[in-house]
């Protein structure tokens, strides 16, 4: 009796190769799929793996690298969603930065376990030095994409949910010691001191109302209520990656909608803000007579726009402000400081949580409490004993 051997040969090479019919053409020919593997226990395991899917109602995953089939998920399909530019340029970041050459982008979907999704997340960790929050949001936009595969039929089960993978955690001490910054009542006087400018106008209206950069730059003159004292928050202006048809980048400033359902707001409009109102709509008007035809008359009913007319880059905000820091020596600190400094004083005054938490639009109670978890803590520090003033 002859001797079973490799019966497939291929660039010099034999294999073992087993057949399986899978039905047949449009002319009626039967079809048939094939399977290699270096002995015939692995052909024949490729052949069951096969099988088993099909059961299933699995699709053919051989070609879907993991790399490859989230660009073409990001960019043919949430692309096409109702998803705000900012949000698309945040996802496309992540899958630049943590996808297409990860240890993982060259894996079929089907073989991803979580136990390799787990060590990629470690090794961000502890190597790369990336933030639980860094991870933690690396994770849902991965989790979000296996559970596309799994509606596609690609693979059975999100290798992300449940507790399949536990994220990294800063070490408690090291989380209470990653406080907010504010600025100090000296370089709060000296902005409030300061020479009259468009810089500072902006800076005091984040100041004094904890709006968002973005928000206080898309401001209307009808978003200001002087008769019944409030500010209409309904917009946001971000320079932003626009990606077009063909998925060329570019730089845009745009306007959009708020960061979340309940960043769209009413808030007090402070007395203090009324004559900075009129100080801002005078440089404006002073702008537009200087620019002359040169002016866009596109955007007169914004409060705050370029000299030219136009929404204000980001970019050279950010450059106006270093500026302006420097101009009255101020130690540089992010514009986003003015909103933790009028949070931290609302708090230092007693105001609730809760009241703090609308004012600046945050989706959750919990993430303000989280963010100023130190302020809180010391506000609580205050509270009387009892017993001592019975």
């Amino acid at each position: 009796m002859a001797k079973s051997g490799p019966n497939y040969k291929v660039n010099g090479k034999e294999y073992y190769r087993v057949s399986l019919e899978i039905g047949r053409d449009a002319t009626g020919k039967r079809k048939t799929k094939f399977f290699t593997g270096k002995t015939k226990k692995e052909a024949n395991q490729k052949k069951q793996e096969y099988i088993n899917k099909q059961i299933l109602g699995l699709k053919d995953t051989k070609t879907l690298w993991f790399a490859q089939t989230f660009n073409s998920w990001l960019f043919e399909v949430v692309k096409m969603s109702d998803i705000k530019p900012t949000t698309f340029a945040r996802y496309e970041g992540l899958y630049r930065n943590y996808i297409n050459d990860s240890p993982l982008a060259c894996i079929s979907i089907d073989k991803i376990e979580p136990m390799s999704i787990q060590r990629y997340y470690n090794d961000l960790f502890k190597k790369q030095k990336k933030s639980s929050s860094q991870i933690s949001y690396l994770n849902k936009f991965i989790r979000k994409f296996f559970n596309y595969c799994v509606d596609c039929g690609y693979i059975v089960n999100n290798p992300c949910s449940g507790n399949k993978i536990s994220l990294p955690k800063e070490k408690r001490s090291e989380a209470i010691a990653k406080k907010v910054e504010i600025f100090t009542d000296d370089e709060l006087n000296k902005m409030l001191n300061s020479d009259d400018c468009k810089i500072k106008y902006i800076s005091l209206f984040s100041l004094a109302t904890g709006m968002r950069r973005g928000e206080v730059i898309a401001l209307k003159e009808s978003d200001i209520d002087i008769k019944h004292n409030e500010i209409h928050i309904r917009r946001t202006i971000a320079t932003t990656a626009i990606f077009d048809e063909n998925n060329i980048k570019t730089k845009q400033t745009i306007v959009q909608e708020p960061k979340t359902k309940n960043s769209i707001r009413d808030i007090p409009l402070p007395n203090s803000l009324k004559s900075i109102i009129k100080k801002a709509k005078l440089i404006r008007n002073e702008e537009k007579f200087k620019a002359g035809e040169s002016y866009s008359t596109k955007n007169l009913d914004y409060l705050f726009l370029s000299e030219r007319g136009n929404f204000i880059n980001a970019g050279n905000l950010d450059k106006t402000w270093a500026k302006f820091l420097k101009n009255i020596d101020i130690p540089h600190k992010k514009f986003h400081t003015l909103r933790h400094t009028y949070a931290t004083k609302q708090f230092e005054n007693d105001i609730p949580l809760k009241t703090v938490s609308t004012l600046l639009g945050h989706g959750d109670i919990g993430i303000t409490a989280d963010i100023y978890t130190h302020v809180l803590k010391k506000q609580k520090e205050k509270s009387v004993d009892i017993l001592e003033i019975i």
